[in-house]
């Protein structure tokens, strides 16, 4: 049931797209910006005090660090799509490797906790959802076919559930559950913190955005 959430989550996101063909991805800044705060918050509350239970909590300092250096790194090549940006060529008509490869390296990694923190899929599925949408804004609008479009998503969309069928099949996921999640965790905090200071553009005050931040961290506490 979990890999089939995930997977639809992209999907309708798709095909809601694909339907309605909305132009405007700035209607969406309001669910970008809950799902940032929903992400933080459940990675405060739920994953950086399993993580710290470890002994050497100056190592999981390091791969928390590990984690955001390795986001940053990644948004060099998707040009900031995990946090609702795609700032590449409409009239490119050839498949985005560079975006491809970098979102499914992020995908993959936000699975891993999902096998050992059920409450984690929320957080991700609230954050894949407004990204689907505008990413699949993007893929429509732009030159590349609709058979690559489409194989991007449908392949975009079995990521995150490949990384929580490796997280609960191989030792290895067992053996390093602290650093692995460490890392997941300095990649939440990096994309979920970029969202929110974005989604507070020209440092305006909103009330709008006040209010669904704010419901995004209440719900989380209470999951």
């Amino acid at each position: 049931m979990t890999y089939v959430l995930l997977i639809l989550g992209v999907l309708l996101s798709f095909t809601f797209v694909y339907v309605t063909r909305p132009k405007n991805k700035e209607h969406f800044k309001l669910l970008l910006a809950f799902s940032g705060a929903f992400l933080l918050a459940l990675t405060i509350f739920e994953l950086f005090p399993a993580v710290y239970e470890q002994p050497n909590s100056k190592t999981i300092g390091v791969f928390v660090m590990l984690g955001i250096l390795l986001q940053i790194f990644l948004e060099f090549f998707s040009k900031g799509a995990e946090h609702g940006h795609v700032h590449l060529d409409h009239e490119k008509t050839n498949f985005p490797w560079l975006l491809f490869i970098s979102l499914s390296i992020h995908s993959l990694l936000e699975g891993f906790p999902i096998e050992q923190h059920s409450t984690i899929l929320y957080g991700v599925l609230i954050h894949k959802i407004p990204i689907a949408i505008i990413l699949s804004i993007f893929l429509l609008n732009s030159k590349i076919k609709f058979f690559n479009a489409l194989l991007f998503v449908v392949l975009f969309s079995l990521m995150t559930p490949l990384g929580s069928y490796l997280a609960s099949t191989f030792e290895f996921a067992t053996r390093y559950y602290a650093p692995i999640t460490a890392l997941v965790i300095g990649v939440f905090l990096h994309i979920s913190t970029v969202i929110l200071f974005e989604s507070s553009e020209g440092h305006k005050f909103n009330l709008r955005k006040l209010v669904v931040i704010t419901l995004g961290i209440g719900i989380a506490y209470i999951l």
